[in-house]
């Protein structure tokens, strides 16, 4: 304990079993505590005006434990202490009993002070630089706790992170289990930027504004906890799919190498041809290295939603005032809206949201597949977190009963279906139409769709959205999000038609049934279907899946502007038969290939343009 800030983190559970603790002054055994009894002590020491372990009640610990003074040459070792430990000896100095708590096989390894103790096996003890805890130090490749938190700064080396995240231990950096204390000044200082604008009116004294920081303590960690928690979930999906992302992971790693916003030497992570070699073997980025990737992400995006208006557009006004507590967003509101960081603050938490929601790989692929920037991806985000109601479902998931590897699951397949809803707001886009402006726009249109949905799918399209209902429960989804997940999935080309309903002044219901129509005529509908499930471990291979899925949407919306009119489904009936021939030439060609081998890019490619040279005479 001895006053750490992250040692008496220990306060916040109390089903924790601390069966072994150390400092700079003792070392504290207890193999068999009683939770409730210990932590009262803890909390009963913590209340001291200094304490150490020494001031632990001896009678409370458990047989065969004690506390040893760190200065003794040698600490005698019960037979529970043994056990526990897992040596034989039946005494040791106080640094091989260091090493030996480290290396010692518990469910969690937590490092609350400072020092760095683990490094890999690889690196010599002059790599760790820390002289002091040379003696004790251990390697990563020896430490047998399932999970390491590290509550201090570089516990172990981010080599030794990999190599214990390459055995199947579970941690992450120091930045990310260190990440509550920044986010937390973050807060301080943004609060008492936007008070200190209310003192200086006199619209505040300095007494009530004293007062008010006091009140809203709670909810800054309720804010900052939120923060972290949705973090860690990011690692966790991130590092979900291990081996079959490396290629995407490595890909993305090369774009910021390029920028010059990561350095992969300095980052620890290795070359390309290791990282394939790894996956080979069946295993993919560790929660370490996969840490830097996301911490360089939400970097890159904040630095483009900053160079932009998002941070100024009313659309993300809710996010400004979401970043306060409630009490100022009641009392002081306007001191928020005109807040001198506003762009900053907005920038961090849109990337934070975006990273965290959609993971690492979704929103990079999605500017390459677009050629767009970041910055308008973040838009497009914006745009269709508001117009499908997206944080409804991910509170439903976030707060669901099943099982944890359901709810990963079901967070990357609505971020695999945000992202073609983003692609057709991006090709769709309106030079200097804001966010706000365009969830406007598209509102009206986008409800009426929802509503009539079942009654405007086509037959394929039916088919396949029942079949990935079928999946979702079958993998566990309780029924309600998997009914709203299928229905994002099933208003999939809703963007594109109320698009070109506002461009051509159609009736949007009529034009999307003629979209379903030529769909399902042709078999586009089932191609289209097949791209969007299409997964490849190639990430130009998934860049080219993604691609053909839209280009198989927006053909059918280009053919409808040119030739829809004000009846577009008879125009549609009309060319069908003008083009019979051609058509049935088509569709004899989807039939085979619904009949023959798996689908690939490949035949989804030549598909594509067979069907844009059709749609186009």
């Amino acid at each position: 304990m001895s006053g750490d800030v992250f040692g008496n983190g220990m306060l916040l559970s109390k089903a924790i079993k601390l069966v072994a603790a150390f400092d700079h002054r003792h070392i504290f055994f207890d193999p068999d505590p009683d939770p409730a009894k210990s932590w009262d002590e803890r909390a009963r020491m913590f209340q001291l005006p200094r304490s150490s372990w020494a001031d632990y009640d001896a009678k409370l610990i458990s047989k065969g434990g004690g506390i040893f003074p760190r200065s003794a040459k040698s600490i005698p070792l019960s037979p529970e202490v043994k056990a526990m430990l897992g040596v034989e000896a039946d005494a040791l100095d106080p640094s091989a009993i260091i090493g030996a708590i480290l290396k010692s096989q518990v469910d969690l390894l937590w490092f609350g002070g400072i020092g760095t103790y683990i490094k890999a096996r690889a690196e010599s003890q002059a790599d760790a630089g820390d002289k002091a805890n040379d003696a004790h130090r251990v390697n990563a490749e020896d430490v047998q706790a399932k999970v390491v938190g590290e509550g201090a700064n570089l516990g172990l080396t981010q080599a030794a992170r990999i190599a214990y995240g390459l055995r199947g231990g579970r941690s992450n950096t120091d930045f990310i289990d260190n990440s509550a204390g920044v986010d937390c000044s973050d807060n301080e200082v943004n609060i008492k930027i936007a008070l200190g604008a209310e003192v200086r009116s006199g619209t505040l004294s300095m007494k009530a504004r004293n007062s008010l920081l006091a009140r809203m303590t709670d909810d800054v960690s309720d804010l900052v906890l939120e923060d972290n928690r949705l973090q860690t979930l990011a690692l966790s999906i991130a590092g979900r799919d291990g081996k079959r992302d490396v290629p995407a992971h490595i890909r993305i790693l090369e774009r910021f190498e390029s920028k010059g916003q990561l350095d992969r030497v300095v980052e620890g992570i290795a070359p390309n041809d290791e990282l394939l070699r790894r996956a080979a073997d069946g295993k993919g980025l560790t929660r370490p290295e996969l840490a830097v990737i996301l911490s360089t992400a939400k970097l890159a995006l904040q630095a483009e939603i900053e160079q932009g208006n998002l941070g100024i557009d009313k659309a993300c006004e809710d996010d400004l005032l979401a970043a306060f507590p409630r009490e100022m967003r009641n009392k002081h509101g306007g001191a928020i809206l005109a807040h001198p960081l506003r762009k900053e603050i907005v920038a961090t938490k849109l990337a934070n949201r975006i990273v965290n929601r959609m993971g690492i790989i979704q929103p990079f692929e999605l500017a390459e597949e677009e050629g767009a920037s970041l910055g308008a991806v973040a838009e497009a985000f914006v745009i269709a977190e508001d117009l499908f109601d997206l944080r409804k479902l991910w509170a439903q998931i976030d707060e669901g009963t099943m099982p944890e590897a359901t709810r990963l699951m079901l967070f990357e397949q609505v971020s695999i279906e945000m992202r073609a809803h983003m692609a057709d707001l991006l090709r769709n886009a309106v030079e200097g139409r804001g966010a706000d402006a365009a969830i406007k726009a598209y509102r009206p249109t986008i409800q009426t769709l929802s509503a009539k949905r079942t009654d405007l799918l086509a037959p394929e399209a039916k088919r396949q959205t029942m079949a990935f209902a079928g999946r979702l429960t079958d993998a566990g989804a309780p029924e309600p999000i998997a009914e709203a997940l299928v229905r994002l999935a099933e208003l999939d080309g809703a963007i594109g038609l109320a698009a070109l309903a506002t461009r051509t002044n159609q009736d949007v219901v009529g034009l999307t049934n003629a979209f379903a129509h030529i769909g399902d005529a042709l078999g586009i509908d089932w191609a289209q279907g097949v791209a969007m499930q299409l997964d490849p471990e190639d990430p130009w291979e998934r860049l080219l899946a993604a691609s053909i899925a839209r280009d198989f949407q927006t053909m059918r919306l280009d053919f409808l502007g040119r030739v829809g009119g004000k009846k577009p489904v008879a125009a549609v009936e009309q060319w069908i038969k003008g083009q019979q021939v051609r058509v049935s030439d088509f569709r004899a060609m989807i039939d085979q290939a619904q009949r023959g081998m798996t689908p690939t890019p490949a035949m989804l490619a030549q598909i594509a343009g067979q069907a844009r040279v059709l749609l186009t005479r």
